[in-house]
């Protein structure tokens, strides 16, 4: 059983990727920066102790993209909420330790990535949590189905993401590994880059 690392992706045309950053810095220029972000990120985490997938929105044209690299293979993310969307590749994906990311995480390296599949040993759920409240990667061991309960009721966008989130595992052990940044606003692209200074 192959480890997965999944990277949820959307065609970072203006206006459709990005936007609170976007009200920050235009529409434009926030989808100059995810999708440059992201060549960067799928050059950085392509590793072969896992197989890199790509999740991508809209489903056809994200299928068909140009963008992203030819490569890597791509499922589409389908409808709904992004628990929805993370739920149904939990459920569908070969089976396997599955790992999703976004790819607005511009900190994140393989040992990451590592040490979050290493946490699926003990575990079966990881999730890396992110400053706000929320997270920045999620996984399940899968040696047997999700909960039917995987991601619902989750307030997104909140600082109740994270706990909702593992609420909805009913009860399944899971471990936190690293605290890391994603890049939702001006202030959080501002605050990476002094770190990464």
């Amino acid at each position: 059983m192959r480890r997965q690392l999944v990277v949820m992706l959307k065609e970072p045309r203006p206006g459709r990727v990005k936007t609170r950053l976007g009200r920050d810095i235009g529409m434009t220029s926030a989808a100059w920066w995810f999708r440059h972000q992201t060549r960067q990120l799928l050059r950085r985490l392509e590793d072969p102790r896992w197989d890199l997938v790509l999740a991508v929105a809209p489903d056809r044209e994200g299928l068909q993209s140009r963008v992203w690299p030819a490569h890597l293979p791509r499922v589409a993310q389908g409808r709904g909420d992004l628990g929805d969307r993370m739920a149904r590749l939990m459920r569908t994906l070969p089976r396997g330790p599955v790992c999703i990311i976004g790819g607005d995480i511009p900190g994140v390296t393989r040992a990451h990535v590592r040490r979050a599949f290493r946490a699926l040993g003990d575990h079966d759920a990881v999730f890396g949590p992110a400053p706000d409240g929320g997270y920045w990667l999620t996984g399940l061991k899968r040696v047997s189905p999700p909960p039917v309960t995987l991601f619902d009721k989750v307030r997104w966008s909140s600082e109740h993401a994270l706990a909702d989130s593992i609420a909805s595992l009913g009860g399944l052990p899971v471990a936190l590994t690293d605290r890391l940044d994603d890049v939702d606003t001006l202030a959080d692209l501002t605050r990476g880059k002094a770190a990464r200074a």
